[in-house]
């Protein structure tokens, strides 16, 4: 089969969630298939990883998007637009060029988009099934509950923006798919009657090559994977510095803390200035650092999806101790494959019991990382992906079949 794939991502190197999906997808789908890729990069066009990509994809390129700060000329333009300001502003030209050129040079059996930036792309493709990957909905939607005053008016009314654009969107596709039930009920709601084909394809991890890695726990040690410039993770930490850190410092005099990813010093300035505290920036192997650690901390209040950092700790075998929104969507028991919390106190006694009891720590990880490689494992997930693929695609190779008869 002949797959032509829109990503908002630029997949190489896999150094971040999106990144890390959109590769394992490609490195499954094009055992079986034939794959063409367009892609956004995050830099330079020109300057782009490829040795990978090159292997795995009959022929690619990348573009850079257009993104600039919206301007209010930009915000007042959504009244009278059924697009928000956000499509506006990045939409390139040369991609949309780009995405019905290849259409008609390759004749895809079907186009697969990844995230919702880029459905409107594949949109423009007439005759071929469409499948939109990942839609994540709870992260717009929801935004306005966690703000106040004039925030929580613009972020409702861009909500309800996103909201009215993604159901215009949606009847184009024969079959979306997102991480999370949640997000397929989120989904279900928008999409109308009768509904695209949603089915819930969840995150994963290469388990096979973390589990190589083994859990070498330095004592003491907590760590949160995640940039800072994602809403979602600046929250987490200073949620956690604020409340959560001074109750473990007091029980833990000698503990340290470390904040792997990107950060700005913007970032930093922002947020508590405590003892214990290190951020690395960014890390060329994740896995290693965060397999150097006793615990993974995931106190996240906001945002949608599921947490790849919760998944890659357990396939590690490093216990995690989360908020119930920060494993929101995985099938974990609490207690059995990782502890919840969701009150600084009872967040702050979870993590103690962990530092202090490395045999409970290491019982923990191990029998998380047995849950995540039975159930999150990229070649259990991405054969779900092929299927809804291969189904959506059948009735136009079946015509093909015939005219070819």
């Amino acid at each position: 089969m002949r797959i032509l794939i829109l990503s908002t991502w630029w997949p190489e190197p896999d150094d971040n969630g999106s990144r890390l999906r959109a590769m394992a997808i490609l490195r499954g789908l094009a055992a079986r298939h034939e794959l063409h890729l367009l892609a956004f990069s995050q830099g330079p066009a020109t300057a782009v990883q490829a040795s990978e990509i090159s292997r795995l994809c009959r022929t690619w390129q990348a573009f850079e998007r257009p993104d600039r700060p919206l301007t209010l000329s930009d915000r007042l333009g959504s009244i009278t637009s059924s697009k928000p300001a956000s499509v506006r502003v990045r939409w390139s030209n040369a991609f949309a060029e780009a995405v019905v050129a290849a259409a008609t040079r390759w004749k895809p059996d079907v186009v697969l988009a990844m995230q919702i930036d880029v459905a409107a792309y594949a949109c423009l493709v007439r005759d071929t099934p469409l499948v939109l990957e990942e839609l994540e909905l709870a992260s717009i939607l929801e935004d306005y509950r966690h703000q106040s005053g004039l925030r929580r008016l613009r972020s409702l009314l861009t909500a309800t923006q996103h909201r009215r654009y993604i159901s215009t969107i949606l009847p184009a596709f024969a079959a979306v798919t997102t991480v999370s039930e949640r997000e397929a009920e989120l989904a279900r709601q928008i999409a109308g009657s009768p509904p695209p084909v949603i089915t819930v394809i969840p995150n994963g991890v290469d388990s096979a090559a973390c589990a190589a890695y083994g859990y070498r726990p330095e004592p003491d040690t907590l760590i949160y994977p995640g940039a800072l410039s994602y809403s979602a993770n600046f929250d987490a930490v200073d949620y956690f510095l604020r409340t959560i850190w001074p109750l473990i410092r007091a029980r833990h005099p000698q503990a340290r803390f470390r904040i792997t990813g990107r950060v700005t010093d913007e970032q930093r300035a922002a947020l508590p200035d405590v003892p214990g505290v290190e951020y690395t920036g960014y890390v060329d192997d994740i896995r290693d650092v965060i397999a150097r650690h006793a615990v993974e901390v995931t106190p996240i209040r906001e945002g949608g999806g599921t947490r790849l950092k919760i998944l890659e700790a357990l396939a590690l075998g490093v216990p995690v101790v989360s908020t119930s929104k920060g494993a929101e969507g995985l099938e974990l028991i609490d207690g059995k494959h990782l502890l919840l919390a969701d009150t600084p106190m009872d967040f702050a006694r979870a993590t103690s019991r962990l530092l202090t009891d490395p045999p409970l720590a290491r019982r923990l990880g191990e029998a998380g990382r047995h849950a995540v490689a039975a159930r999150y494992d990229w070649r259990v997930i991405v054969p779900r992906l092929n299927d809804v693929l291969e189904e959506v695609a059948q009735p136009r190779k079946l015509r093909y079949d015939m005219a070819r008869a």
